[in-house]
C-alpha cells in the first residue's frame, strides 16, 4: 500500500483474511472473540483505504463499515466516512442505529462514544444549537466538541460565534486538522486577510506535505483576487490529497469568477463526486448551469442540495431566483422570505454585505406583485448594506414611477446616473418619467385655471381709477426694485444646463 502497489496490496488481504469471519449471511451477524475482531477490523480498515487510493469509493465505504461493525472503537474507519463525505446524511443515521454500542462497549461508555460519534455527522439539515447530555457536561471543553460546534454555527451564518469558538480551539491545538479548514473558512467570510496570510505561511513552514496547508495559500491568493496564483496552490493542494474537498471547490471558484463556467463545471462535479454528502458541490453546478441560461438543469441541482440542506440561506435563495426566472412569484417570494428569515436567526445583528442581492431580489419579486410599499423597504434596506449600487437607486425610482410619483422617480433616476452614466434603463426611464411629470404638473402651481373677478368698489370714482402717469412711475419703481430680468433669465438656464448635464 505504501509503495502504490494496489492490486498486490489487495491481494495479500485477501489471503490474510478469514473465509469465517467475512462471510455474512442475512441471519448471521459478524461475531468473533475480541483478538479477531479487532485484526479483521483493522484488516478491513486497510482494505477501504485500497480502494478509496483506487477511486473506488463505493467498496471503500463498504469495508469502512464492516470495520466499524467488528470494532466500533475504529475511529480510522469512521473518520474516514466522514471526513470524506462517503456517505449522506441518511446512510450516516442508518450506520449510527446499527453500530453495536452496547455490545461492544463497557457499561459506561456506549454513550459517551455515541454522542462523539454523533457529534461529527453533518449539520446542513439542522445547524441548530448542539446539546450535551447533562451526564456529559465535562465534554464541553473538548475540542473535538467545540469543532463540531463551530462547525454548527457556522452552517448556521453565524460567522463571528463560529469564529471565536475556532480561535479558541487553535489557541490550544494550533493544528487541530478538522478545525482547520472551518477556521480558514471563517477568516475569508470575515475578510480577515492578514490573519489568513499568518496562518498560511505557519501551516507550510511546518507541514508542506499537508493538502490543508496549501489549501490555506490558496484561499488567501483567493482572497487578494489573484486567481492565477490561487489556482496554483489550490492545484498542488489536490495532488497531494486527491480526495480534499474543499480544495477542488475553491479550485472552481477560481474559474467561475473569472466566468470559466466549462473548467469551473470540471472541478464541481470532481468536488461531487468527492462530497457525496455535502450539498455544496451541488449548489456551485446549479449556479453555474443558471449563469449559462439552463434554468431547467440549474433548478434541478438547486433542488437536490435542498434535500441535503433544507434551511441553507444559500440554496433557498438560488430558488427564489429560479421561480422568479419562471414567472412563479409567489413562490419566488416565498422562497426568498424563507432564506432571509434563516439568516436572522443565525443571530447576525446586521446582515453582511453578500446579501444586498437577497434584499433587492425581495424588492423586485414585490414589485412585481404589486406590493410597492413592500419593495421600497427592501430597497431601502439594501441601500444600507452597499449605498452606492446604481442599480437600487434605479429600482426604487422604478417602483417610484409605478406608483406615479413622477418626482422621486426623477430623484432616484437622478441618483442612478450619477454613479452610472450609461444605464440605458435609468436614461430611458427617466425621460419617460419627465414627460408624465411635465403633462400632470400645472405650470403655475396653486394657480386657478380660470381668471378670479373681483367685484368693483362702489364707494372708488373714476378719478381715482384713471391710469396716468403716477401709476406709470410706481410701476416703473416696482420693475426697477426688482431682480433684473436677464439675470433672472440667466440664471434659468444656468440651472437647466445642470439638468441636461445629469441627464446624459
Amino acid at each position: 500500500f505504501a509503495g502504490k502497489e494496489y492490486k498486490e496490496a489487495l491481494d495479500v488481504l485477501n489471503v490474510a483474511l478469514d473465509d469465517n469471519i467475512m462471510s455474512k449471511s442475512e441471519d448471521e451477524n459478524l461475531v468473533s472473540d475480541s483478538n479477531d475482531a479487532n485484526l479483521s477490523s483493522a484488516i478491513l480498515l486497510l482494505k477501504g483505504q485500497i480502494y478509496e487510493a483506487m477511486d473506488n469509493r463505493n467498496l471503500a465505504s463498504e469495508c469502512f463499515k464492516d470495520a466499524l461493525q467488528l470494532d466500533v472503537f475504529c475511529y480510522d474507519a469512521f473518520d474516514s466516512l466522514v471526513q470524506h463525505q462517503m456517505l449522506t446524511k441518511d446512510e450516516e443515521i442508518e450506520l449510527m442505529n446499527s453500530l453495536p454500542f452496547d455490545a461492544q462497549c463497557p457499561e459506561d461508555e456506549p454513550n459517551i462514544t455515541k454522542f462523539l460519534y454523533e457529534t461529527q455527522l453533518k449539520k446542513y439539515d439542522k445547524p441548530n444549537e448542539m446539546v450535551i447530555p447533562a451526564e456529559l457536561t465535562l465534554l464541553a471543553s473538548n475540542l473535538d466538541v467545540g469543532t463540531a460546534l463551530a462547525e454548527k454555527y457556522y452552517y448556521n451564518c453565524d460567522y463571528e460565534q463560529c469564529f471565536t469558538i475556532t480561535t479558541s480551539i487553535l489557541n490550544k491545538d494550533p493544528f487541530h486538522l478538522q478545525c482547520l479548514p472551518i477556521h480558514i473558512s471563517c477568516l475569508m467570510e470575515l475578510e480577515k486577510t492578514n490573519a489568513l496570510f499568518y496562518l498560511a505561511h505557519k501551516l507550510v513552514d511546518l507541514y508542506p506535505e499537508s493538502a490543508v496547508a496549501w489549501y490555506a495559500v490558496g484561499c488567501y491568493y483567493f482572497q487578494i483576487s489573484k486567481t492565477d496564483a490561487a489556482r496554483r496552490y489550490l492545484s498542488k493542494a489536490t495532488t497531494l490529497d486527491r480526495f480534499y474537498g474543499p480544495a477542488w471547490l475553491m479550485y472552481g471558484h477560481s474559474f467561475a469568477v473569472e466566468n470559466e463556467h466549462d473548467q469551473a463545471m470540471a472541478a464541481y462535479c470532481r468536488a461531487s463526486q468527492l462530497m457525496k454528502g455535502c450539498h455544496l458541490p451541488l449548489l456551485y453546478i446549479g449556479l453555474e448551469y443558471g449563469l449559462s441560461n439552463n434554468i431547467r438543469l440549474a433548478e434541478r441541482f438547486f433542488s437536490q442540495a435542498q434535500n441535503i440542506a433544507p434551511g441553507d440561506p444559500f440554496v433557498l435563495h438560488e430558488l427564489g431566483v429560479v421561480e422568479y426566472q419562471n414567472g412563479n412569484y409567489s413562490n419566488s417570494l416565498h422562497y426568498f422570505q424563507n432564506s432571509l428569515l434563516r439568516l436572522e436567526k443565525s443571530g447576525q445583528s446586521i446582515l453582511p454585505e453578500k446579501w444586498e442581492g437577497l434584499l433587492n431580489n425581495l424588492g423586485h419579486v414585490c414589485r412585481k406583485l404589486k406590493m410597492y410599499e413592500e419593495a421600497l423597504s427592501y430597497h431601502e434596506q439594501a441601500l444600507i448594506l452597499i449605498p452606492q449600487n446604481p442599480s437600487t437607486y434605479a429600482a426604487i425610482g422604478f417602483v417610484h414611477s409605478l406608483t406615479s410619483h413622477w418626482a422621486e422617480a426623477v430623484e432616484y433616476f437622478h441618483k442612478a446616473l450619477g454613479l452610472q452614466r450609461d444605464d440605458v434603463f435609468s436614461n430611458t426611464m427617466l425621460s419617460s418619467v419627465i414627460e408624465q411629470l411635465v403633462k400632470e404638473t400645472s405650470p403655475c402651481i396653486d394657480t386657478p385655471d380660470e381668471l378670479l373677478e373681483y367685484p368693483f368698489p362702489s364707494d372708488v370714482s373714476s378719478d381715482t381709477c384713471n391710469p396716468g402717469e403716477e401709476t406709470s412711475d410706481i410701476m416703473t419703481e416696482i420693475i426697477t426694485d426688482d431682480i433684473p430680468l436677464s439675470d433672472h433669465t440667466h440664471h434659468t438656464n444656468i440651472s437647466m444646463d445642470v439638468e441636461m448635464e445629469g441627464v446624459e
